[in-house]
């Protein structure tokens, strides 16, 4: 198991990358239909899922970039608590059935990468290695 340690850095950073691509596109769908318009989404978007839409795509390109890693996942997994909470919470307690288990692990990921950092291969890691 000590040969696997070794990676855990760079695998923290793919989890990263990942999981900020997958959210990526969950603001994409809702501000550009691409790669298809999101499901139940209503059209035009209302003004608080345009603004968790921006932060699903900026928030998500900068954690792929990892930049800002901390604070940027921080705010994230504050987002997903708030939208479990106000569109999914409500439709029963268990989330395999009230549609709220994506959101509940970007949270729980984003507040890891709040805890755990960006990873080896980040900006972040970059700019901290520079004299």
């Amino acid at each position: 198991m000590e040969r696997l340690s070794v990676w855990a850095p760079r695998v923290l950073s793919l989890l990263r990358i990942i999981t900020a691509l997958l959210f990526m596109e969950h603001g994409l769908m809702k501000l550009f239909h691409f790669p298809a318009a999101q499901p139940g989404a209503p059209d035009p978007l209302p003004p608080l899922l345009v603004a968790a839409a921006w932060l699903e795509v900026v928030g998500g390109g900068l954690l792929v970039l990892g930049l800002f890693t901390r604070p940027v996942a921080f705010i994230l997994s504050g987002q997903m608590a708030v939208a479990y909470f106000l569109a999914h919470g409500g439709k029963g307690f268990w989330p395999a059935l009230n549609g709220g288990e994506a959101a509940i692990l970007f949270c729980f990921v984003f507040l890891y990468l709040v805890f755990q950092g960006p990873g080896e291969w980040s900006l972040d890691a970059q700019v901290r290695k520079r004299p």
